[in-house]
């Protein structure tokens, strides 16, 4: 009896051949996704101390907000500062809430032996990592959506434009978002959820204070002594007789190149929320936080001026209006990548089989 051997197809169900690598288990569906938020939304929700922190944001956002506006009616100040200062307020209390949301995501569920369970099901790794960056991220807008009554009422004070408080309320939400996504990076590096809770503390306190820091600590590094023109009272005038009159020369005048090291402002939250509700052509001098905020960094990131004012003896300059290119797309967009490192590390160490694991680590 003659046999006859039939090439299959790769793929084919009777093909021999063993398959080639899954990808479905890299893949991210919807389904999946919507099932581990909705797991995690669930555990907080039925939580006493989840309604207590909501109680307690609640209480102190509105305590401030009415402390601000009463300071600003009872000293005759302008109240358009009130939206500034509470927004300022609400980033500042949200960047401190934020880490504790998603830090212990993974580990925590790893340490109880819940991890391994949803590891072996069809979910991917992707589901699982996107779906606990949904539920942090949604528990931190619950509370910047606690904190909108004052912050409608302070912006109806003035001090903003309808765009510019919906731009303001949007950026602060992503940049929320962003603290949850690096949170959720660290939860996947480390084994201990109080290690990576600090990490991720460490991580918001360089984006908002130490890049303040670095900023200054830089500043020698970029100055250098240059020749200048400078619109002022020249030496020769001031050994003379003659009366002093402020006039243009060229002198030796030590320069710092900010626009070397601006981005380290640029990528502070706080920068960023001030340039998204700032007003352009406004004079800073007379506007609110944000204007200020904003009028300074434009002139950081523009760098030394062309001609250095030194005249004391004229009144003071007219005041200048800022009317600069944004800087808060800059500065969101590098945030963003954070976010996003910080995501594809916890979907890359949910990846199982595991090559290593530290010591102690439960797995189930």
């Amino acid at each position: 009896m003659t046999t006859f051997d039939v090439p299959l197809e790769p793929g084919h169900p009777l093909d021999p051949a063993p398959p080639g690598p899954d990808t479905s288990a890299r893949a991210i569906s919807w389904q999946g996704v919507r099932t581990i938020a909705v797991l995690e939304l669930r555990q907080r929700i039925r939580s006493t101390r989840w309604r207590v922190a909501l109680a307690v944001w609640f209480a102190l956002v509105g305590l401030v907000s009415i402390l601000i506006g009463g300071a600003f009616a009872a000293l005759g100040g302008d109240p358009t500062w009130s939206f500034g200062l509470v927004l300022m307020f609400v980033l500042g209390l949200g960047l401190v809430v934020a880490p504790t949301l998603a830090s212990t995501a993974i580990n925590g569920d790893r340490n109880a032996g819940t991890l391994a369970i949803l590891q072996v099901t069809l979910l991917s790794p992707a589901d699982i990592a996107v779906g606990k960056l949904l539920a942090g991220w949604a528990a931190a807008l619950a509370f910047l959506a606690v904190s909108l009554p004052f912050l409608i009422w302070s912006a109806l004070l003035g001090g903003t434009t309808v765009a510019g408080f919906f731009l303001s309320i949007v950026v602060l939400a992503l940049l929320l978002g962003v603290v949850c996504a690096i949170g959720l990076g660290f939860s996947a590096l480390t084994a201990r959820t109080a290690g990576s809770s600090v990490l991720t503390y460490v991580a918001v306190a360089s984006l908002t204070v130490i890049s303040l820091i670095l900023f200054a600590l830089t500043a020698p590094l970029v100055t250098t002594t240059e020749e200048v023109e400078v619109y002022g009272v020249s030496e020769e005038a001031m050994a003379g007789d003659q009366t002093y009159e402020c006039e243009t020369f060229t002198a030796q005048r030590e320069v710092t190149h900010t626009e070397r090291t601006w981005w380290l402002l640029a990528i502070n939250p706080f920068v960023i929320l001030a340039d998204t509700g700032a007003q352009p052509g406004l004079d800073p001098r007379d506007s609110g936080p944000f204007e200020a905020i904003r009028s300074a960094t434009n002139q950081v990131r523009s760098g030394p001026p062309d001609v250095h004012q030194e005249c004391w003896l004229d009144s003071a300059p007219p005041p200048t209006v800022d009317d600069a290119a944004p800087i808060w797309p800059w500065g969101l967009a590098a945030n963003l990548l954070l976010g996003a490192v910080g995501l594809a590390v916890a979907i890359r160490r949910l990846r199982v089989p595991y090559r290593t694991l530290p010591g102690g680590t439960r797995v189930a």
